[in-house]
């Protein structure tokens, strides 16, 4: 019987990536496009993940993605993810994105998604994943409204 990894704490999952935003990202409005902030959401989601997992990993939901303010070309984002959730093989990333106008310093928040993905094998069959440790009263509130949301996830699908 394979030995379960040992616990991790959030952090160790923790990435940033940084991009600017170029004409070629922007959609017919001259904002940068939906569809490309949503790819790098998923990339960094799946980076958390990976780290954790110290597997590969592919995705298997997004939950709701709100843009509540648009991101310019020539913005810097942002995009921070971080794992805080994880069941038997599945994970669950934060991941916040921010819109900084490199020049003035501005930043703004855009959105914050939760992505859930699940760690593989070099065969693609699941792999267990290592526990989370939260290390403060506040993540452990976040793994809690993370387990939440996972139960809500799960209720849908049956």
């Amino acid at each position: 019987m394979p030995q379960l990894p040992s616990p991790k704490p959030m952090r160790a999952s923790r990435i940033t990536i940084s991009q600017l935003m170029q004409p070629e990202h922007a959609n017919n409005h001259g904002n940068v496009h939906g569809g490309w902030i949503m790819k790098l959401v998923d990339e960094a989601g799946a980076l958390a993940c990976m780290r954790h997992a110290q597997h590969r990993v592919v995705t298997i939901a997004i939950d709701q993605m709100v843009f509540r303010q648009p991101i310019h070309i020539g913005d810097l984002i942002i995009l921070t993810a971080e794992v805080t959730y994880v069941g038997h093989t599945s994970l669950e990333a934060e991941v916040q994105v921010i819109a900084e106008n490199p020049i003035s310093g501005k930043q703004v928040h855009t959105n914050t998604a939760y992505l859930v993905y699940v760690a593989l094998d070099a065969e693609e069959n699941a792999v267990s994943v290592p526990a989370l440790l939260a290390e403060n009263p506040e993540e452990e509130k976040r793994m809690q409204a993370a387990e939440e949301r996972q139960k809500h996830r799960l209720a849908q699908k049956a």
